[in-house]
């Protein structure tokens, strides 16, 4: 996905990329989603941990996780019988500091 960049103050989305954005947003719309996300910033966790830390049911878990992982927000790494969640890449950590960020200090 290629963003056209105009000038240096202006980009510019065709409908899909905006789509996906829109998409991106609405999935980090949910409090629980939110709180997910907070616990994998502290590293990998099983659904139980997750369950424990967010305050939700492991089955409440696992519904939000396929949101997450659809959007590929998370990952899913099984071990033994257990599957363990992480954050997919650094941009969702830096993506998620700054929503921080901007809450914090607007």
């Amino acid at each position: 996905m290629e963003i056209t960049r105009i000038t240096k103050d202006y980009v510019q989305l065709d409908d899909l990329q905006a789509q996906h954005v829109a998409e991106l947003f609405s999935v980090l719309g949910d409090t629980s989603r939110v709180k997910i996300i907070a616990a994998l910033l502290n590293g990998p966790m099983n659904v139980q941990a997750l369950a424990d830390a967010v305050g939700i049911s492991p089955s409440g878990i696992s519904h939000h996780m396929r949101s997450l992982r659809q959007m590929h927000l998370v990952r899913s790494q099984k071990q033994g019988r257990q599957v363990f969640y992480s954050l997919d890449d650094q941009h969702v950590e830096e993506l998620f500091q700054r929503g921080i960020d901007h809450v914090m200090h607007g």
